[in-house]
């Protein structure tokens, strides 16, 4: 796998902290900026909305775009934001940073995905995106914990500050890594890729990862409430059941590197199956330690190993739209991270307990099992990804 790949999910990892931090930060924020706990809650719907308006406009507008230099930029902002968001005592300011932020970090993705792709064969395609996917299950793992640990020593701005120097480094690193100009000009224009994006079995694709995208945050956004509330830890044990849900997701990302280039229908299928039962199961266990904290560690796997698999399976659908396949993967997955925590935070609202959201988790992930069937019949089954398919180039 070149190089370049792995500095793509370092700079990944810096984003991937700060989209999945507020998680272990939601209660300080709710308390500092005397706001409910819904309403922090949707500082990650707003980061989610602005990836699902932000991935498909900057893919457009950065088609032609030099790719070290386009990479360059959307950190720079995202890092910029973070140092505003730090500052700020607003919660309606926060939240522009947060929608800004997602705006750079959706062109960022834009981006990245297709450069990593181009630097690898086409029967490595999985893997090159696992390696990407891959920096945000390291943020699970160690940004995430970490920002929520930096949240009980110095308050919640320490996080955002923290997010702002790591993406200094991440840049240092494409800028040596990436290589310069665009040697390739697009081979076909933008009025047919869009075309290309809007077959119905590709759109039916899309619809079922924002499901399993939306189930998973609709949990993972109010797991700090569930185990401090209902399993019955302490707020420093939050750090640690974040990183347990970051190693099952690293582990589920590079199981699934491996497999879903020759089995992407089993990984998909089995997967989004166990993910539904799963979260039935840790809706009904909550209260075990235990078994709270081993269906955390195995939803973290499942969920991270059957996205990787959706979103190479966009770029098999969708060969002959290179530029826009990715952020049309993004834009989906991210409407259901937007979403997910607003069905979330509308099941607490109306009183129905801190287990709510995993139930709400289970149903979207049911929506996304009979969507899964309409694909299957729609064919006369799923087809399997072929390595054959074409690299993109842009």
């Amino acid at each position: 796998m070149p190089f370049a790949v792995h500095m793509l999910g370092l700079a990944v990892f810096a984003q991937g902290t700060s989209e999945f931090m507020l998680s272990g930060l939601l209660s300080n924020i709710a308390g500092d900026l005397h706001v409910s706990l819904g309403a922090a809650g949707l500082l990650t719907s707003a980061f989610a909305v602005g990836m699902v308006i932000g991935a498909p406009l900057t893919a457009l507008a950065g088609r032609t775009w030099p790719r070290r230099g386009a990479l360059l930029l959307f950190l720079g902002v995202f890092g910029a934001v973070h140092v505003v968001g730090a500052l700020t005592s607003s919660y309606g300011v926060l939240l522009a940073t947060r929608v800004v932020g997602a705006l750079a970090n959706a062109g960022f993705w834009a981006v990245a995905l297709v450069t990593a792709l181009a630097m690898v064969a086409p029967h490595q395609r999985a893997r090159a995106t696992a390696v990407v996917v891959g920096g945000v299950t390291l943020a699970c793992v160690v940004g995430v914990p970490a920002g929520a640990a930096l949240g009980e020593l110095w308050g919640w701005r320490s996080a955002f500050w923290a997010v702002a120097l790591v993406s200094v480094p991440a840049a240092v690193a494409l800028l040596v890594a990436v290589p310069g100009g665009r040697p390739d000009a697009p081979k076909v224009s933008a009025r047919s890729e869009l075309r290309a994006l809007a077959r119905p079995r590709l759109l039916l694709t899309l619809m079922v990862m924002a499901l399993v995208q939306g189930a998973t945050f609709c949990t993972f956004s109010y797991l700090e409430p569930l185990v401090t509330r209902v399993t019955g830890f302490g707020a420093g044990w939050v750090p640690l059941v974040l990183a347990l849900f970051g190693v099952g997701s690293f582990a589920g990302v590079t199981l699934a590197g491996r497999l879903a280039d020759a089995r992407p229908d089993a990984v998909a299928g089995i997967g989004m199956a166990a993910l539904a039962l799963g979260w039935a199961a840790l809706a009904l266990t909550a209260a075990h330690p235990a078994a709270a904290l081993a269906l955390v560690l195995l939803q973290g796997a499942l969920a991270f190993g059957t996205g990787t698999t959706l979103i190479t399976r966009v770029f098999h659908l969708a060969p002959d739209a290179p530029t826009l396949a990715g952020s049309f993967a993004t834009a989906a997955f991210n409407v259901g991270a937007a979403a997910g925590p607003w069905l979330g935070g509308l099941a607490l609202g109306a009183g129905l307990g801190f287990r709510a959201p995993v139930w709400v988790s289970a149903l979207l992930m049911c929506a996304a099992l009979v969507g899964t069937g309409a694909l299957a019949l729609s064919s006369g089954g799923v087809p399997a990804v072929r390595s054959a398919t074409r690299v993109p180039t842009e």
